[in-house]
């Protein structure tokens, strides 16, 4: 019989649990959960901020399929993270976060960094708990992690006080703890099925919307038949990109607010009626569409409209349903219908104002002609992160993905400082893969720190920051003309590459397109960290919206 200690014991669970990374910052008391976690082959990231680390957690998560973990002390260490847990809640990602916690001999006496770490996680996690004792570390690490990933995936929570960390526990007991079981995976309703075959034969303006939980649920394959044996035209959401080819002839992404307001009839795959489809309601939509709904949460069924029918199981498993009975029906929509006209008289329209933009002739930048050198250039499996106001919402339109998994940005809580998190995370998972994250220079500010995280890690991410000296609107200095600083301005002549040089790594300022064009190609030929710092017009803006981004007027 030997012992180990419960830092040891927290690290055999975690590996026989599948655990892969665990990103975190070091200090009392977790410091020993750290080192335990690299000597059992469990590769701990020491990031420089537990809410970056928090984030590159749930990113880690969302690649692989399984639960990864952060690690943080305790107090100001837990609060910092839980940014992360209401990212990844909202967002349906599994993680855990495992906090340090005051000695329990000292509870209630005002130890150090005591706090109330239960009860300040709670509104954000599926699950939490302190683990009251060494012997009983098995039975909570498994719980956690299945909670996490069973169902409607989610964060979870376990708090470790001290004395627990350093105790020592007989190592047979917590070998012999259980691996994960498989996850069980449902179907839909088969006579349901068979209504939403009918309600789609019917349909005049059908429209196919693809959400990120169809990437999560990796039905690529079965989503891409889908698409083609019905013959629909798709909408991806942003994260939704990908698991239909973007290229695919019947993507009517750059005609999404015709599609939205005419379809009469919405097959909504792993996607959500809330302000980013803004709630399914008038005037961004029919008010008589009749909803198809295909998730894995009954609570999200009928959220803001009704559901007219609605498809409760596993992305692939119901997708293979509906494929399975559409086949031998002759349901195909027609391509020749005034249906499709319309939408591609708007795509032509659209496309002519884009072109209108990158023809601008003018000394400066604006995003138009920066996206068009990074989409000429990204390599087709780079995966790419997203963040900020115009930056992210230009690059959604003008960035284009054959692949699934591939787009990871502010989400649906639009949640700006994921971004440096993000792409730490995808270049661990995804070592052979390019990862460029586009940065809004507000966006970078909230991690920016992190350049060095990935300098440390040797990482070969390309972060491109488009700066136009503000939050959202650009200015070209920080004062109005009545002397009073704008609230939204933001440096315009910061050198933020200059940071990627001071960890090790390569910066580039570049204001014309011809050099960024040499930046990112030269970037893209090398194997380390680049800050391609790219001066936006401050005045340049996105084209002209029809409707406002988000809607703030009362609704029925």
């Amino acid at each position: 019989m030997s012992n180990i200690t419960g830092a040891e014991a927290i690290a055999i669970c975690l590996k026989k649990q599948n655990v892969k990374f665990v990103f975190g910052i070091v200090g009392v008391p977790v410091t020993a959960i750290a080192e335990a976690l690299q000597k059992h082959d469990v590769k701990f990231i020491a990031m420089r901020n537990e809410q970056a680390a928090s984030y590159a957690a749930q990113a880690a998560s969302y690649l692989i399929g399984s639960p990864q973990g952060c690690l943080v002390v305790s107090g100001p260490g837990v609060t910092n993270a839980i940014s992360g847990l209401a990212n990844a809640k909202i967002n349906k990602w599994p993680m855990f976060l495992i906090g340090g916690a005051s000695p329990s001999f000292q509870s209630k006496m005002g130890a150090f960094q005591e706090e109330k770490q239960l009860e300040s996680v709670s509104p954000f996690v599926k699950f939490y708990a302190s683990i009251d004792s060494i012997e009983r570390i098995p039975f909570y690490i498994e719980k956690a992690i299945r909670t996490s990933l069973f169902g409607e995936p989610g964060p979870t929570y376990l708090d470790i006080s001290s004395d627990i960390i350093d105790d020592e526990v007989d190592e047979d007991l917590i070998k012999m703890m259980p691996e994960l079981a498989e996850i069980p995976k449902s179907q839909a309703d088969d006579e349901m099925i068979q209504k939403a075959v009918n309600l789609l034969k019917k349909a005049k303006k059908p429209l196919i919307i693809v959400g990120k939980g169809m990437a999560w649920a990796r039905a690529e394959n079965e989503l891409r038949e889908l698409v083609d044996l019905l013959g629909m035209p798709f909408l991806p959401t942003p994260m939704g990109k990908g698991v239909v080819d973007d290229s695919h002839e019947l993507n009517v992404s750059p005609a999404r607010t015709l599609a939205l307001r005419e379809a009469d009839t919405i097959l909504l795959l792993g996607a959500r009626l809330n302000w980013m489809l803004h709630f399914g309601k008038p005037p961004r939509f029919k008010s008589d569409v009749k909803i198809i709904q295909v998730d894995i949460s009954a609570e999200d069924i009928g959220n803001n409209i009704p559901t007219e029918i609605a498809l409760l199981g596993d992305g692939v498993n119901v997708i293979k349903q509906l494929i399975s009975t559409i086949k031998g029906k002759n349901i195909s929509f027609n391509k020749q219908s005034a249906w499709f006209t319309e939408l591609e008289e708007k795509i032509l329209l659209n496309k002519d104002q884009i072109d209108s933009m990158l023809s601008d002739n003018s000394e400066k930048m604006n995003y138009y002609h920066a996206f068009s050198i990074i989409k000429n250039l990204l390599p087709d499996d780079a995966i790419v992160v997203s963040e900020g106001a115009n930056t992210m919402d230009i690059g959604r339109t003008q960035m284009t993905h054959s692949l699934p998994r591939k787009r990871l940005d502010a989400g649906t809580h639009g949640t700006m400082g994921v971004g440096l998190g993000f792409a730490i995370a995808a270049a661990l998972v995804e070592p052979g893969k390019r990862v460029v994250a586009v940065e809004g220079d507000s966006a970078f500010g909230f991690s920016g720190m992190e350049v060095d995280t990935a300098c440390r890690y040797d990482l070969p991410i390309i972060f491109i920051i488009f700066n136009n000296g503000g939050i959202g609107s650009g200015f070209d200095n920080k004062r109005d003309k009545k002397g009073i600083k704008n609230v939204s301005a933001l440096s315009h002549t910061a050198h933020y590459e200059v940071m990627a040089e001071a960890f090790g790594g390569d910066g580039y300022f570049v204001k014309t397109m011809d050099e960024f064009q040499n930046a990112f190609s030269t970037a893209l030929s090398k194997n380390n960290t680049a800050v391609i710092n790219v001066l936006i017009d401050p005045m340049a803006d996105r084209k002209k919206q029809e409707f406002a981004w988000n809607r703030r007027d009362k609704m029925d």
